[in-house]
């Protein structure tokens, strides 16, 4: 974090300083800021806030002891270090995050891309952060840091000499996403998709639309919202924001769009077009076709900033994977693929997976679908995971291997499905399936694994890739 006093903190967060013997209001720190009192360094901050699961107050003393020296907390500890008494500690975090950016801000030339969407954002923020690294110094998410907790976290690492800050968005409610447009306020704001991620949380999609248009809906006229042009949920958001569109897409309006797609087992080869009229073709190493929507949202940002076609293009191709557990290939022993792309899954991802293992199979052998529960669904559970069952006959996938009693359905729906030549198979735990896997898999064929990060199949697809490397 930047150098701020003491009093600043305190007047950021609203809460109530409380000097120790030893420290003066003006005192500066510059440490980082952490809310897992494990990474706690000498010189840090520490952020006590309630979790799902414990109390950071708990742990202040521990961090203490590994040597923060201000600890935010919603009740004064009996502890002899420098506290601030506020009253929501994660509000304080983000209140304290706003304060750094906008200092920062006003002092250099910082710009913000914020990016939502039902599925995509760790992957558009991982070529944003490719693209804009060429041209200066970018702050952007590790892993999935996305939420009300994550986001501050990733804005408090931005410094003076920060060109570009990425933020990822992601919402459980509605409300969230405009919580977090208003701590950062972006100069672009991406909206990817709106599909059925988290409808059970949301309740239905309308609501899900609703959330979603939070990041346009506050954009000044000055700034931009980089919108899909292929998902009508998206596009219609045009009409609720005072921003300046750029649009991206294969189809209709699209101001930067992709032409001559070709996809197989090493990417999707294809033509980009920029909003400005350039034009290169681009060798897209990421598995699977869906992945280059998330490359020309990413484009467009980039382009919007000022980042060269060449620059652009040779981000793209320097990419190899998506994300750690996100379309991520793996194995080769035998010729044996495994596409482990197990950390999360939505009825749209899951579609796209399928038809990626349909596309890239090895002519004349077997494509393996290892699949596990769809999370967060709600009262659409049910169905979705019928109609991926059904989705599979009809790509014609060899085998199926459904996993844990919540993706049953998915199996008994290609049972009762007459049409289909291919098989399938249930199994309770991942153990089971990779014993599974592993006594019928043959030489050139190629194994899927995809499911919510509630399933843990991310480990199963490891195993699966180490077994056959």
């Amino acid at each position: 974090m930047i150098a701020l006093s003491l009093s600043d903190i305190s007047q950021a967060v609203n809460g109530a300083l409380h000097l120790t013997d030893a420290s003066s209001a003006t005192d500066l720190v510059d440490g980082s800021v952490q809310t897992d009192s494990r990474l706690s360094e000498p010189g840090s901050i520490f952020v006590a806030k309630f979790g799902a699961v414990t109390d950071g107050h708990l742990f202040a003393s521990d961090a203490t002891g590994r040597g923060a020296v201000l600890l935010i907390v919603e009740h004064l500890l009996d502890l002899p270090v420098t506290q601030i008494v506020v009253a929501d500690a994660v509000a304080a975090l983000g209140a304290l995050a706003a304060a750094v950016v906008a200092r920062v801000r006003a002092v250099g030339n910082l710009k913000v891309v914020a990016v939502t969407g039902s599925n995509g954002k760790t992957t558009t923020k991982n070529l944003l952060r490719s693209m804009l690294e060429q041209v200066g110094p970018t702050v952007a998410p590790r892993g999935s840091f996305n939420n009300q907790v994550g986001a501050p976290m990733t804005m408090l690492e931005v410094t003076f000499e920060t060109r570009f800050l990425v933020i990822e968005m992601g919402a459980s409610s509605e409300g969230a996403i405009a919580n977090l447009v208003r701590l950062v306020r972006p100069d672009i704001g991406i909206v990817l998709i709106v599909g059925l991620a988290h409808a059970g949380e949301f309740g239905d999609l309308d609501a899900t639309v609703r959330a979603k248009s939070e990041m346009v809906t506050d954009l000044l006229e000055t700034d931009v919202a980089v919108l899909n042009a292929d998902d009508p949920r998206v596009a219609q958001m045009a009409a609720i924001t005072p921003a300046r569109i750029v649009r991206f897409g294969e189809y209709g309006q699209a101001d930067v769009r992709a032409s001559d797609l070709n996809s197989g087992r090493t990417g999707t080869t294809f033509t980009l077009h920029l909003a400005s009229g350039q034009s290169a073709t681009v060798e897209f190493r990421v598995l699977g076709e869906h992945h280059v929507m998330n490359a020309l949202a990413a484009a467009a940002a980039a382009e919007v900033l000022g980042v060269s076609l060449g620059d652009i293009v040779a981000a793209l191709q320097a990419t190899t994977r998506a994300e750690r557990w996100r379309m991520e290939v793996l194995g080769g022993k035998d010729d044996i693929t495994v596409i482990n792309d197990a950390y999360n899954a939505s009825p749209d991802s899951m579609s796209a997976a399928l038809k990626t293992l349909a596309q890239i199979g090895t002519p004349g052998r077997r494509t393996i679908a290892v699949l596990g529960e769809m999370a967060e669904l709600g009262e659409l559970a049910g169905d979705e995971h019928d109609r991926i069952g059904l989705l599979a006959v009809r790509l014609n996938i060899s085998q199926m291997i459904v996993v844990g009693p919540a993706a049953r359905r998915m199996h008994i729906s290609t049972i009762n499905e007459g049409s289909w030549d291919g098989e399938s198979a249930y199994v309770d735990t991942p153990d089971e399936a990779f014993d599974l896997v592993r006594s019928s898999v043959n030489p050139g064929d190629t194994v899927l694994v995809k499911s919510s990060n509630s399933a843990g199949l991310r480990f199963l697809g490891d195993r699966l890739g180490d077994l056959f490397s």
